[in-house]
């Protein structure tokens, strides 16, 4: 599923190696003249490569992967991991939202709720999926569905994938803040479990709103955060140009995310990133679910609910130290 037009700045010269190697292999293949060493070392170049750019990210070239726009969303994970599903549309109070999509399907043959924000692949699908920017009837869309996991005993799986809630106009006329608190309220007593994963971007309480979560996962190039580096950058920078700076100010890769309790689990992908290969992330998030829902599954729901309480009131817990 990788696409070489689009390239990264960091990625550059693993590009370059790669058009190299179809380059040679063309070539072989046309004149029938055996390059095989060849092609061998550059294929061991290439793996080399990989590992020295992959293994060595900085917080904003995560996020650069995180917004990579071949990178599978909600849907693509949805259509891999799970069956039969059917989604329903609408918040029952003024229109269907298509930045959020959600419904019934059968994880493991087992009946579960799954809800996730959705991005478009081109110009015209971002319009109708509002560039994954969700309006209130979304928010509020997503808690009618949890609500019927809850009357059904079904358990909620939550794709998040979003660079904030929709800031306009309409939204804040429709009360958007509103939407998204009234959610993390109810979704913090809601009787039945729920699981969340960052598929991509987790941006401020447009995330938070699907992702009080009794386990909240993280894909290992996604990020998690109060603010878009950008935001932060126009804010404290005064120059949205400072947001690589802001990035690594703001601690929300996931190797930080999992040391400060904001997050569960890291879930690893390809190397170069989920898009390079959906089937194996999405293996890994199917894994990834798995272990979660079979131990959640044990837990008795008074437990779930206290345990899911603790978590969420230890989050920004800290010490007074005598001077």
């Amino acid at each position: 599923m990788d696409d070489l037009t689009y390239t990264l700045e960091f990625e550059k010269p693993l590009r370059e190696l790669e058009k190299q190697l179809i380059t040679l292999t063309q070539v072989s293949e046309e004149s029938k003249v055996d390059v095989s060493s060849e092609i061998k070392a550059i294929e061991s170049k290439i793996e080399k490569t990989k590992l020295a750019i992959y293994s060595n990210l900085s917080p904003w070239q995560r996020v650069q992967l995180s917004r990579h726009p071949k990178r599978p969303y909600a849907l693509d994970y949805i259509e891999m991991i799970f069956t039969d599903f059917e989604e329903l549309h609408g918040d029952r109070r003024y229109r269907e939202d298509a930045a959020i999509v959600g419904g019934p399907a059968f994880f493991n043959e087992e009946p579960v709720m799954v809800i996730g924000q959705q991005k478009g692949r081109n110009t015209r699908d971002n319009l109708k999926r509002n560039f994954g920017c969700p309006h209130p009837e979304g928010y509020r869309k997503a808690l009618r569905l949890m609500e019927m996991a809850e009357k059904f005993s079904m358990p909620v799986i939550t794709f998040i994938d979003t660079p904030g809630a929709y800031p306009g106009i309409g939204a804040e006329e429709r009360h958007v803040a509103e939407a998204i608190a009234v959610n993390i309220r109810d979704m913090s007593v809601l009787k039945t479990p729920i699981v969340t994963v960052v598929i991509g971007e987790g941006g401020s309480g447009g995330a938070l709103g699907m992702a009080v979560g009794d386990e909240v996962m993280i894909l290992e190039n996604g990020y998690y955060s109060v603010i878009s580096p950008e935001g932060c950058a126009a804010i404290l920078w005064k120059d949205r140009a400072a947001a690589p700076q802001a990035a690594d100010a703001l601690k929300f890769s996931p190797q930080h995310l999992k040391k400060f309790g904001v997050v569960d689990r890291v879930i690893s992908e390809p190397i170069g990133g989920a898009h390079r290969d959906y089937e194996l992330a999405a293996k890994h998030l199917r894994e990834a679910l798995e272990d979660s829902l079979t131990e959640l599954r044990k837990k008795p729901l008074n437990q779930l609910l206290e345990d899911r309480y603790q978590k969420f009131r230890k989050l920004g817990e800290f010490a007074d130290s005598e001077a």
